[in-house]
């Protein structure tokens, strides 16, 4: 049974910085590609990042390009989105996912690419 263990989110001032983890466990074969989703209040549910497990090739949404990280750990089946420079507008709740293998030149990644999903964890970026 695939389970993922989210982790590190929070409150955290305009320009600061926050790390997620997802750690990822119930694969057979493994994963072959892990992604950030989030969703603000309101809103719908929008694709932030995803990277391969095999070469660690990686999308980011324009929205964040620059500003966050993705990065895994194969080791330990863990993967980690790094935020930097935080907004208001990063507000939300963040997900990991499993998923078919990651595109980096995907124009708009879907939650549709999804098969598994975490639990969720809020982040909340305000002074």
């Amino acid at each position: 049974q695939v389970q993922f263990v989210q982790s590190g989110g929070g409150l955290v001032q305009p320009g600061g910085s926050l790390r997620l983890s997802c750690a990822a466990s119930g694969f057979t074969l493994g994963y072959k590609a892990i992604g950030w989703f989030r969703q603000a209040p309101g809103k719908e549910r929008e694709g932030v990042s995803c990277i391969n497990r095999g070469d660690g090739s990686t999308y980011y949404a324009d929205s964040v390009k620059g500003r966050f990280t993705i990065s895994r750990d194969k080791a330990t089946n863990t993967v980690y989105l790094e935020m930097n420079a935080l907004k208001p507008e990063d507000t939300a709740d963040y997900y990991c996912a499993t998923g078919a293998i990651c595109d980096p030149e995907q124009s708009d990644f879907r939650p549709q690419w999804a098969d598994y999903w975490g639990q969720g964890t809020p982040v909340t970026v305000s002074s």
